[in-house]
């Protein structure tokens, strides 16, 4: 008998537990997204790797998502500006492959680990701001932390001006909460589209080292460049994706810590690394738990399973992160001694491998030892339990991480 759809809780009150509850149906369940819109959550990392890399599974929902070809999508859905965004996180092979060659430059090794000196001091002029605070004060430390470290690291980047960088901010916030209506979503879409093209026009007129003054000059062989809509599109992926996970990453490795202190003593006194920190707190908590969307470019068996063509696909990473086929009986549990704590989704797979993901683990694996080195004492301010998550089934964080800062 089969099981009807689980509807998905789009306020991501309990993301891990209904992501089990998902995976208990089996590998490839069927799911209700918001606007009752049916997709297939795939919680198997296996299953999950192999779609990532299948050339049958697409992102592009103009060609191979049969809904939205057929207008059964409606133009103020919820998520539209996730499936319906011209950059190369919605193309689909040759084009693919077209944007990503464009993007690649503004995300060299080069660049990255030059980042490395203004992340030290990003964090360590908010850690000053932290000891300012008096001694027993609680603080939310991831509105005080984990949250500005990176958005200041990828306004820099991009080159966000002073006189922008605040409304910005608050649209990027807007975009993950999928607790909105339907009509607020396109609204901050627009206003977040509008906002970054007034960046785009603001470093075309003063360049400078920076992603988007990159991204404006950059022509490939054939001396095609990205389009004006994919210029602006890709800008806001970037902002976006590379704000919202390492704010999670961070958030979600803390609050780890700080209930595991023997854990916590272990990685102090070097018995494990920041990096096995940073990596199983990737897989522990994805810090996007679900992540909309790919489509069946035709019919998909997968071990006894089928995916109709034209199908949606919903990559199920915060399940995929706890499959006990990978990680054993103990996959709900952070361990940072874990023989399999690399072996997680986090960052994606294949063609779509997140270009970010160096520089977010970069972040992290400055920001952490640094907060732990000046705050010895760090703990929470809070019962675990009470803390309530982000509103979102695609964002995995708290809502607040409440601290005492203790030096």
């Amino acid at each position: 008998m089969e099981h009807e759809p689980i509807v998905l809780d789009i306020t991501g009150i309990d993301i891990q537990g209904e992501s089990a509850r998902i995976r208990r149906r089996g590998p490839i369940t069927p799911v209700v997204l918001p606007g009752d819109v049916l997709a297939w959550s795939v919680t198997d990392a296996a299953v999950l790797r192999r779609l990532l890399t299948d050339s049958r599974v697409s992102k592009d929902a103009r060609q191979h998502w049969t809904a939205f070809k057929k207008g059964e999508i409606p133009a103020d859905w919820s998520l539209r500006s996730w499936v319906g965004v011209d950059n190369m996180f919605t193309a689909y092979g040759t084009e693919h492959r077209r944007l990503r060659k464009l993007v690649a430059p503004a995300f060299t090794h080069r660049r990255t680990t030059a980042m490395r000196p203004r992340i030290e001091a990003i964090t360590g002029d908010l850690l000053d701001q932290l000891s300012a605070i008096q001694p027993g004060t609680v603080v939310d430390l991831r509105k005080r932390f984990a949250y500005p470290v990176p958005i200041r690291v990828i306004s820099e980047l991009i080159g966000v001006p002073t006189h922008l960088a605040a409304t910005l901010h608050a649209c990027v916030d807007r975009f993950f909460d999928t607790s909105d209506t339907r009509k607020e979503p396109l609204a901050n879409y627009l206003e977040m589209y509008g906002l970054v093209s007034e960046l785009v026009a603001y470093r075309r007129a003063e360049p400078g080292d920076d992603i988007t003054s990159v991204l404006t000059a950059t022509y490939d062989e054939d001396g095609t460049r990205l389009t004006e809509k994919e210029l602006v599109d890709t800008l806001m992926l970037i902002i976006s994706a590379g704000h919202e996970t390492t704010v999670n990453l961070l958030d979600q490795a803390i609050f780890a810590l700080l209930t595991q202190p023997r854990q916590l003593a272990d990685v102090l006194e070097g018995r494990s690394s920041w990096a096995d920190v940073v990596e199983e707190a990737l897989r522990h908590q994805a810090p996007l738990a679900h992540l909309p969307l790919r489509y069946a470019v035709e019919d998909l068996d997968i071990d006894g399973f089928r995916i109709p063509k034209g199908d949606a696909i919903l990559a199920s990473y915060a399940a995929a992160g706890r499959d006990p086929e990978v990680h054993g009986p103990t996959a709900d549990e952070f361990d940072v001694h874990r023989s399999t704590t690399g072996q997680h989704l986090a960052f994606g797979h294949g063609a779509h491998h997140c270009l970010g993901a160096p520089l977010a683990r970069l972040e992290a694996q400055v920001a952490l030892p640094a907060l732990f080195a000046r705050f010895p004492e760090l703990r929470l301010a809070a019962d675990p339990a009470e803390l309530r998550p982000v509103r979102s089934f695609i964002s995995n964080g708290h809502d607040r991480l409440p601290v005492y800062c203790m030096t």
